[in-house]
C-alpha cells in the first residue's frame, strides 16, 4: 500500500493540473451538479418513509418504524396487481410497436433522394414532439369524440358511431397510436444522425458485388446503426414501467380503468389524492427496483449477445 501512494499522489496532481488548465469549462458543471444533488439525489432520502408511517404535518421521515408493512399491503392488494398488469401490457406494446417505428421510418427516409421532400417529411414528422402533452391529449379526445373526425369515418363505413374513450378495449390502441405519432419523427433523428457515420465506400463495394438496396440495408445500414439501437433499447427497457403518466392521466377516466390505469396514475391517486404517502412511496420504490434490475439485465444480455452495452 505504501508503494501506491506516490502513484496516487502523482495521478491526483495530474488531474488537478488538467482542472486548473480548463477550470472555466469545468465550472460549467457546478450548476448541473447542484441541480442533481438537490432535486435528484436529495429526494431519495425520502424513500425511508416506505418503511415508516408518515403523518402529514409530522416528521418528514415518518413517525414510527413499520418495516415492510406497506410492501405487504400492495402485494396483497388486487388493485395494485391490476394496474401492474396494465403497466406491463402498455410497456410491452410501446417497446414492441412504438420503439421499432422510428428505426423503420429513418431507414425509409434515408432512401429518399429528393432533398426538399425529405426535409419536409422530416420536419412535419418531428413537429408533434414539441407539442404539449395537454395539447396532444386534447387533440386525441377531440378526434375520438362521438362527433369527432374518426367517428365520421367509422359512420361512413359502418353506419354507427363509437364512444372510444368510454370503452376500455380501445384505450391501448389509442394510446400506442398517439405515442407513435408524437415520437416517430423525433426518434428517427438519432438514427438519421447515426446513418451519416456509415462509410459510403461500403455501399459502393456492395454494389460492385451485386447487392441490391435490401441487402445493403440488411448487411451495412442496420449493423451500422446497431450500437445506437442497442443503447436506446436499454434506456427504453429501463423506463419500461414508467409508462407516460401525463398523457394517461389526461386521457383516462373511471370507465376505462380496466386497461388504462397504470402504476404511475395509481400512485397519483393513492399518494396525492388519498394522502397515503408511505404506501405510495413503497410502490414507487418497488417500481424503481424493477427498473434497475431490467436495465442491468438488458445491459448484460446485450453485452453477451451483441458485444455492445452502455457500460
Amino acid at each position: 500500500m505504501q508503494e501506491l501512494k506516490p502513484y496516487k499522489k502523482k495521478r491526483f496532481a495530474k488531474m488537478a493540473a488538467i482542472i486548473r488548465k480548463d477550470w472555466q469549462l469545468y465550472s460549467l458543471l457546478i450548476l448541473p451538479i447542484i441541480y442533481l444533488v438537490i432535486f435528484k439525489y436529495g429526494p431519495m432520502l425520502g424513500n425511508v418513509i416506505a418503511f415508516r408511517r408518515f403523518v402529514p404535518g409530522g416528521n418528514i421521515y415518518g413517525e414510527s418504524w413499520v418495516g415492510f408493512h406497506y410492501f405487504r399491503m400492495f402485494i396483497n392488494d388486487p388493485t395494485f396487481w391490476k394496474v401492474f398488469t396494465n403497466t406491463l401490457v402498455l410497456g410491452s406494446l410501446t417497446l414492441i410497436i412504438a420503439f421499432p417505428i422510428p428505426i423503420i421510418f429513418a431507414l425509409l427516409l434515408n432512401e429518399v433522394k429528393a432533398r426538399k421532400f425529405k426535409r419536409f417529411v422530416q420536419t412535419a414528422s418531428y413537429l408533434p414532439h414539441f407539442l404539449s402533452i395537454v395539447i396532444v391529449a386534447g387533440m386525441v379526445l377531440q378526434l375520438t369524440a362521438v362527433n369527432g373526425s374518426i367517428n365520421a369515418i367509422v359512420e361512413f363505413f359502418t353506419g354507427e358511431r363509437l364512444n372510444f374513450m368510454q370503452q376500455a378495449e380501445w384505450f391501448r390502441t389509442i394510446y400506442i397510436t398517439s405515442e407513435i405519432w408524437q415520437g416517430m419523427g423525433w426518434g428517427a433523428i438519432l438514427y438519421l444522425a447515426a446513418l451519416t457515420t456509415i462509410d459510403e465506400s461500403l455501399y459502393e463495394a456492395a454494389k460492385i458485388d451485386g447487392a441490391n438496396r435490401w441487402k445493403q440495408t440488411l448487411h451495412i445500414t442496420i449493423p451500422g446503426i446497431l450500437p445506437t439501437i442497442v443503447v436506446l433499447l436499454i434506456l427504453n427497457i429501463g423506463s419500461f414501467l414508467s409508462v407516460g403518466f401525463e398523457k394517461i392521466l389526461l386521457l383516462y377516466n373511471p370507465l376505462i380503468y380496466d386497461t388504462s390505469d397504470v402504476i404511475s396514475t395509481y400512485l397519483y391517486r393513492v399518494g396525492l389524492e388519498s394522502s397515503n404517502f408511505s404506501y405510495a412511496t413503497a410502490i414507487g420504490l418497488f417500481e424503481s427496483i424493477i427498473g434497475l434490475v431490467l436495465v442491468l439485465s438488458a445491459n448484460k444480455i446485450s453485452r453477451k449477445l451483441t458485444e455492445r452495452s452502455l457500460w
